[in-house]
């Protein structure tokens, strides 16, 4: 019934009589601004390199995140073409514009090229942007240079996970974590500046337990009809993603305890963050496990006041250790 009905929402959204004005609208929908959060994570390594008040370094940074915006919307509707006919199955998916028939297949297609080319666009003009400092990447032909293939690397690999790796288990759970850490290299290399690795390790861990605790909402929510939805949510079951989601839960907060004693970033007093980071993960667990949801961390974080409060008030406690206490 779901599939006709959207056959038949399609039809009558089709019709000339629907202005461009509503269709763009329907185009930036979409694209999924609300996912944008994820891109924050380019901006973490202008944060705790305290790199933050440096006009050329902050015009870097924000550039690099409006690029990362525009290609993962193109990834996003590049995956929603191709999981139409199961998303108009999907009890949630099925409002999504395309699987609604709010937005036409040819217009979604030239969207996703019009994202690709203005992507390239503003990588182009990234390159006539002043390096702020020192360039370490010279030897590895440069920081523009290694920007640009770490974005093309994300596109590609977020395209194939689309077409063959989200069929292949705990794969397509390691390329949704992958997409978070390439936004982390990313931002560090178009300042440029080094992250200690355990910065990287928790941005692993992390993004590892939110796929996790997705695929579990997933299988919750759909029950049997899992694998008619997603073929690959019959290779995982309720109590494995249990365990994973305790090992990466853990191993997100001895990694992140650790980079605060062990990093050379905020000489240790990055401790004061602990608890906000502690209160956050127990939150998304509480939620995940009580409220049944965990299906979209962005939404979580923007709705949730618990959440968002533990973010700010992690965010202003890093701001005052970096920023505010004397090095």
């Amino acid at each position: 019934m779901q599939y006709h009905d959207a056959n038949s929402r399609y039809a009558a959204n089709t019709s000339p009589h629907v202005g461009i004005g509503q269709r763009m609208l329907v185009i930036l929908e979409a694209l999924r601004p609300r996912q944008w959060t994820k891109n924050c994570a380019v901006i973490i390594g202008l944060v705790f390199a305290q790199q933050l008040f440096d006009l050329q370094a902050l015009e870097r940074a924000a550039l690099a995140f409006v690029i990362f915006c525009l290609a993962s919307s193109s990834t996003y509707l590049f995956n929603d073409l191709l999981d139409l006919e199961k998303d108009r199955r999907h009890p949630l998916k099925c409002k999504r514009p395309l699987a609604s028939g709010r937005l036409p297949i040819p217009w979604a297609r030239v969207a996703i090229g019009a994202l690709l080319v203005v992507d390239g666009g503003l990588i182009v003009l990234l390159y006539q942007l002043p390096i702020p400092k020192h360039d370490m990447f010279a030897a590895l032909g440069g920081t523009n240079l290694c920007f640009t293939l770490i974005i093309g690397g994300y596109v590609f690999l977020m395209m194939l996970y689309s077409i063959r790796l989200k069929h292949i288990v705990l794969i397509d759970v390691f390329v949704i974590a992958s997409g978070f850490l390439l936004r982390i290299m990313a931002g560090a290399v178009v300042i440029p500046v080094s992250i200690s690795p355990w910065l990287y390790l928790v941005t692993s861990f992390l993004s590892l337990f939110l796929a996790f605790s997705k695929r579990r909402h997933e299988l919750v929510l759909l029950q049997k009809d899992a694998g008619n939805h997603r073929q690959i949510l019959k290779e995982y079951s309720v109590p494995m993603l249990d365990q994973m989601i305790t090992v990466t839960a853990t191993a997100t907060l001895i990694s992140y305890s650790l980079y605060t004693l062990e990093g050379h970033t905020g000489h240790q007093r990055l401790l004061v963050t602990i608890p906000f980071v502690l209160y956050g993960m127990f939150r998304y667990l509480y939620l995940v496990y009580i409220r049944m949801e965990g299906g979209s961390p962005e939404e979580i974080l923007l709705r949730d006041r618990h959440m968002l409060g533990a973010v700010l008030l992690c965010a202003i406690a890093v701001g005052v250790v970096l920023y505010l206490l004397p090095q």
